[in-house]
């Protein structure tokens, strides 16, 4: 694939005089560092050893044959010739550090460079990168600092335009910021100079791998299995719903759960700014939208792709988040026939959340009176769950409310379940249970049509129900 020529990079020779002779007993010390500890002298001359490989690698490589070759051919070929550029640096490894060099040479290459390790960690979440040198990860739901770095800005920078572009996206200082996705479906934002002051930032919410499904809520804690029964109720009796939460509280977690609960027979269309959803059904339809072009032309958003569905035939619409004036048309389908239709709205209640939805009518450009506008809401919604992510990381449904109509100007709300805290314990765990509030909501003569029944037991006031 390349011939190895000694390089004579003024770079290189560089490099060579600032390692300093091998040492032994340098340890990888957290499961997240993707090369050894950051902090060390010997830790940057590795640094740049690899990032001097790396483009060394470059300047000699045929790189249209590496979407051509298997991995496996493309890694053995590098192994071969690290053993050369490793004598031409005048830097001995021992095994261990071989085998890291040549893992991070290939995620230069083919990958994410510094952040391969950190995707591959089933354990995060969360990639939040401030600036070359200072990258945390949410692990288990709590943010902690890690010793993953970038050689300098333009490498992260590099890293950030190899994500875009595989989307058909850019950043640079004339669109200073974009939402993306890799090719996994974990999402992207990165925001760069000259709105990034002290350094580009990336932002990366990984994609499950697996759909998290309603059971899996249950075994974590998130939901009680008495709540998870009315909630499979309510999708299959075609209940339109809104979830709500913050960021983080995993929204999208729970809207991909309860899509679990929908027929195969049904027609399911999905909007999303960044494809995200993780639907089991066979026939669903999924669109995204589209940023505008260098010239400010094609763009194409929610609200284009929600008039758009309504001509698809489908049975339900699933909006992966609703954001501004397409929650009106959102709501127009759901009182026109397209019952079952789901989205997710930015709200720290059930209450909030519909004055969320009110505002982004009035977003719609459509002079429509509060009155009016608080009808169509409280016709096209029936149930609202609210998620919510507490201070000890853990997610939970803290509510699920039904809306009943309208008093005067007033949209009407019962609970049905919720959460309630109690406190915390020495380890700052949050202490708290499930319970319902005795309240048997008007769904239920829905659902009794589709033939599905839920005893009453589950509704009792006087039981802890998780």
């Amino acid at each position: 694939m390349w011939k190895i020529k000694r390089p004579e990079l003024e770079e290189a020779e560089e490099i060579a005089e600032q390692i300093e002779t091998q040492t032994s007993g340098n340890e990888v010390t957290s499961d997240v560092v993707p090369l050894h500890a950051a902090n060390s002298e010997r830790d940057e001359s590795l640094l740049k050893l690899r990032m001097a490989i790396h483009q060394s690698l470059l300047d000699k490589m045929n790189l249209s044959m590496l979407d051509k070759l298997p991995e496996e051919q493309i890694k053995a070929e590098i192994a071969g010739v690290i053993p050369e550029l490793l004598v031409t640096f005048d830097q001995p490894l021992n095994r261990e550090e071989r085998a890291n060099l040549l893992d991070e040479v290939m995620d230069e290459l083919l990958g994410l460079g510094p952040l391969e390790p950190l995707l591959k960690d089933e354990t995060i979440t969360d990639i939040l990168v401030n600036g070359c040198d200072v990258v945390f990860v949410e692990k288990r739901g709590l943010l902690q600092r890690v010793p993953t770095r970038f050689q300098d800005e333009k490498h992260l920078m590099r890293i950030i335009q190899k994500i875009v572009s595989a989307v058909g996206r850019r950043v640079d200082e004339s669109s200073p910021f974009v939402d993306a996705r890799l090719a996994d479906g974990s999402r992207v934002n990165a925001i760069v100079a000259p709105l990034a002051l002290d350094g580009s930032l990336l932002s990366i919410r990984k994609f499950a791998k697996i759909p998290i499904s309603i059971q899996k809520l249950i075994d974590l804690g998130s939901m009680p299995e008495a709540m998870a029964e009315v909630l499979a109720a309510i999708v299959k009796s075609r209940r339109n719903v809104l979830i709500s939460g913050g960021t983080g509280s995993g929204k999208t977690t729970m809207l991909n759960a309860l899509s679990s609960f929908i027929d195969e027979q049904e027609r399911i269309v999905t909007i999303e700014d960044s494809a995200e959803l993780q639907l089991q059904q066979i026939h669903v339809a999924r669109l995204e939208t589209r940023p505008p072009n260098i010239e400010g032309r094609g763009e194409v958003s929610q609200r284009d792709l929600v008039k758009n569905a309504l001509r698809m035939r489908p049975d339900r619409i699933i909006v992966g988040e609703v954001r501004a004036g397409e929650a009106f048309d959102m709501l127009q389908a759901m009182n026109t026939g397209h019952d079952g239709s789901m989205t997710t709205v930015h709200a720290n209640n059930p209450r909030d959340s519909l004055s969320r939805v009110e505002q982004m009518i009035g977003m719609s450009g459509i002079d429509m009176p509060q009155r009016a506008a608080r009808a169509q809401i409280s016709s096209a919604l029936n149930v609202v769950v609210q998620v919510s992510r507490l201070s000890d990381g853990r997610r939970k449904v803290t509510s699920l409310s039904e809306l009943t109509g309208m008093e005067g100007d007033t949209i009407t709300m019962q609970e049905i379940f919720r959460f309630k805290k109690e406190g915390v314990d020495e380890n700052n765990q949050v202490i708290g249970h499930f319970e319902a509030t005795g309240i048997r909501p008007k769904f239920l003569l829905e659902a009794e049509a589709y033939g599905i029944k839920m005893p009453a037991e589950l509704f009792r006031p006087d039981l802890k129900i998780g």
